[in-house]
């Protein structure tokens, strides 16, 4: 039960200045499976697409550690002065021109059942319209005893930071399907993302709960069961349909990052200042963020995870074409092009982050395949395919400290800097 093309298109919002997406979804081959590719000229540093996802969700020790988001588009509610005092420990920390914080707190919303907040009346509203009335709690928001909050004190017993998923994103896809007056529709569009045999499945649950996980897994089936069971997605509530869901989560979800003192570093950016003034506040800013090192270590961000229809078709290169970027300190994803993207060139985004893609072309097949499951055959690990499969000793070095962390550090696309 495939998607229509006007089912794929629905969820883009646009872009300033054209008329259309000028992009198409091709199958590639039955290696790849579906490819995004150029129908007229896209020139380097314009927006290809903008996407909404289908659904949204922060990852639950994000929220649990105070990092405060809309519930339903991630943008960041604390203000940037308020995220820099809770990141550095430091109750006093003041920050210069307090202005150009775009933090807006008097259009902040929260449910009035179970007093969930959002960032504005319209995100209060398209969440409830689409998925929170199965969700709500109600006055049994802080109840342990509640269905759903068993169901997530599982997910983060067995699901450590660094974060790379959430079963409430799985939570969400099951409640938008029970709300929706168009269940087939709904189901179209979560079958478009892509399959994987169950060999593949195992590997990626694997990947995500660890060693233990058939039990893990079963326990997590059971718990989203007694929680949201639908008789129209029965199939995804038996032992394998359950383990595909988790799977496509896996596969699937793109990370999403949002930071109010991002949002404020980039405007102070863009100040036209006297070179002193200029050189002042750099130093402030450099030294902030050393201090955020020192008291939090790498966790800056509201962090969660979407599922993009659209953005889902690009293939990986490890010399991409295109990016993807949250600049609008929400979940709506911009692929934004690196260079000239001719029509018919196919659009490529990276799994990899940059660092990650300096390493050798066997660090990265090496990544590649545990975590997505495929081999790259890019230009550029074609033109270092004669090289030996060998990793230099500081790659090891670096391996080695991965492997010392939680097994999911590295599942799940690159989160972009907001």
């Amino acid at each position: 039960m495939a998607a229509s093309m006007g089912d794929v298109f629905s969820f883009c919002v646009g872009v300033a200045g054209k008329a259309r997406v000028a992009v198409e979804v091709r199958f590639v081959s039955s290696a790849k499976g579906k490819g995004l590719f150029a129908t007229q000229l896209i020139r380097k540093g314009e927006t290809v697409f903008v996407e909404r996802p289908l659904v949204a969700a922060q990852f639950l020790w994000n929220a649990l550690y105070r990092y405060r988001a809309c519930d339903h588009c991630l943008r960041a509610l604390e203000k940037a002065e308020e995220n820099a005092q809770r990141l550095t420990g430091k109750p006093g920390q003041v920050l210069p021109h307090p202005e150009l914080c775009a933090v807006r707190k008097d259009l902040h919303q929260n449910c009035p059942h179970c007093q969930v907040m959002y960032c504005s009346a319209e995100c209060r509203l398209a969440a409830a319209e689409q998925y929170h009335q199965v969700l709500c709690p109600g006055p049994s928001q802080d109840d342990p005893l509640h269905p759903l909050n068993k169901l997530q004190e599982a997910w983060r017993s067995v699901h450590y930071p660094p974060e790379t998923a959430s079963i409430m994103l799985m939570a969400r896809m099951v409640a938008t399907v029970k709300q929706a007056k168009d269940k087939d529709r709904w189901i179209r569009l979560f079958s478009q993302f892509c399959n994987k045999t169950a060999n593949e499945e195992e590997e990626i649950v694997h990947k995500l709960l660890g060693d233990k996980f058939k039990g893990q897994l079963e326990l997590l089936r059971r718990l989203f069961t007694e929680a949201l069971y639908e008789e129209a997605l029965s199939q995804w509530f038996t032992p394998d349909g359950f383990r595909s869901l988790f799977a496509l989560v896996g596969t699937n979800g793109q990370g999403i990052g949002t930071s109010s003192l991002s949002q404020w570093v980039h405007a102070c950016d863009a100040l036209e200042l006297k070179p002193q003034d200029r050189e002042q506040l750099d130093a402030f800013i450099d030294q902030l963020y050393k201090d955020i090192e020192a008291a939090t270590g790498e966790f800056l961000n509201c962090e969660g995870s979407g599922l993009y229809v659209l953005q889902s078709c690009c293939n990986h290169s490890c010399v991409p074409n295109a990016e993807t970027t949250f600049p609008e300190n929400n979940f709506l994803l911009h692929v934004t092009a690196l260079e000239d993207i001719k029509p018919g060139e196919e659009i490529c985004i990276s799994y990899l982050d940059c660092c990650q893609r300096e390493r050798s072309r066997h660090s990265r097949h090496k990544i590649l395949r545990e975590n997505y499951l495929f081999v790259c055959s890019c230009p550029k690990c074609l033109a270092e395919a004669d090289e030996p499969n060998v990793t230099s000793e500081e790659e090891e070095e670096e391996e080695e400290e991965e492997e010392g962390e939680p097994e999911d550090a590295e599942l799940g696309d690159e989160m972009t800097d907001v």
